[in-house]
């Protein structure tokens, strides 16, 4: 098999991954179709259970924020072909994350739970949340996100439309859409859960702090054009632009 077809055939398998992990995701906190979700049945002791998801939301975000270093990027080029550097990340993620979703412990009781027109806007506002999670992947490049793009599975992108900072479409109202679409499917819920609340409290946390290094990257990268982009549009709550 040439190296062409397998670098194909490893980008396509986790572009799967992503797909089904961002279902089984979607599926795990609304409680519904997969058999092990967020506030399920108790397997264990309440400070195992706490151990047990910090531990495994710890794993995750280690590997999602140290895996995105560009210096941790240039390593990797030394080990894997510059095609599939994306793709290694993409498949990593998927691993941490079914880890996440397999092994995660429910515990403790109800923090909240709503009935009627208000659940109906909790599952409306979840729904929403994951709509701009995934629009967001699409407001860019979601073939180079995934790692189908250098793969080969579409041509490589103009280098100078690259090296433009984009502040079109959902980038103006909010500078993280995928951030403010994962929040806000984290915490709408009409059924909120003690592990629920973990999860989301541990998510949320971790989608600040990887956003400073991010926003630190895109400093670094577009200088003073990011300072007055930042400056103009929120960083997680949209802001509709002002009409002229």
């Amino acid at each position: 098999m040439s190296r062409r077809r397998v670098q194909l055939l490893v980008s396509a398998a986790a572009w799967l991954g992503f797909v089904v992990i961002t279902v089984w995701t979607m599926a795990f906190l609304a409680g519904v179709v997969v058999p092990r979700t967020v506030d399920g049945p108790h397997r264990t002791t309440t400070v195992h259970a706490i151990a047990v998801d910090l531990a495994l939301v710890l794993f995750f975000a280690v590997q999602h924020s140290v895996m995105a270093r560009r210096q941790v990027k240039s390593w990797l080029r030394r080990w894997i072909p510059a095609a599939l550097e994306r793709t290694t990340y993409v498949l990593a993620t998927d691993i941490c994350l079914a880890l996440l979703l397999v092994l995660w412990q429910p515990w403790g009781g109800r923090i909240w739970q709503v009935e009627g027109w208000l659940s109906v806007i909790a599952w409306s506002l979840f729904a929403v949340g994951w709509a701009l999670a995934v629009c967001s992947t699409f407001a860019v490049d979601h073939l180079e996100l995934v790692g189908l793009r250098q793969a080969g599975w579409a041509a490589a992108r103009d280098p100078g439309q690259t090296a433009d900072l984009y502040v079109g479409g959902l980038y103006a109202v909010v500078r993280h859409p995928l951030m403010t679409g994962l929040v806000l499917a984290f915490w709408a819920t009409p059924r909120m859960g003690a592990s629920h609340l973990v999860f989301a409290l541990a998510a949320t946390g971790y989608i600040a702090v990887g956003i400073r290094f991010e926003e630190r990257d895109l400093r670094t990268t577009f200088g003073a054009a990011y300072d007055d982009y930042a400056a103009r549009v929120p960083a997680v709550v949209p802001r509709l632009p002002d009409r002229a």
